[in-house]
């Protein structure tokens, strides 16, 4: 058996939980009728090379959670979900009912993004980053 250091594995657990909560935190801001790119989400959450770990947040999401996740696409302006509890299917429907056209094309859908892109403010970032900053202490 390999020597785990049991803190390292802690620690680690709770980095995961903080940067989660985050992600949930910025999702949250995005207004129904709008969609967010992942990268979007790990810039203001100051971790921009993170994108696929927003990914990863969402997917582990929990039932009855209340985070708008369909509103989430990655930077192509496509649906790249990878889910089975929640299939592309579902995003594309949670996302037609807020009014937001949805493309198939060869089998892929797209969202118009310089239409449909939510531009977080100021006061946005600085919420998220209030929050950052007085859970760090």
């Amino acid at each position: 058996m390999r020597n785990v250091n049991i803190g390292v594995m802690i620690d680690f657990f709770h980095f995961l939980m903080y940067f989660y909560s985050k992600v949930y935190d910025v999702v949250k801001k995005i207004p129904a009728g709008k969609v967010a790119t992942y990268q979007q989400v790990a810039t203001i959450i100051s971790t921009p090379r993170a994108a696929q770990a927003v990914g990863w947040a969402l997917r582990a999401l929990p039932t009855g959670h209340g985070v708008p996740w369909q509103r989430v696409i990655n930077s192509r302006g496509m649906i790249s979900i990878q889910n089975l509890r929640a299939p592309k299917s579902l995003q594309v429907k949670l996302l037609r009912e807020e009014n937001i056209e949805v493309k198939e094309i060869d089998g892929n859908y797209f969202v118009d993004l310089p239409r449909y892109q939510y531009r977080f403010s100021k006061k946005d970032i600085t919420a998220v980053n209030g929050i950052l900053a007085r859970s760090l202490k």
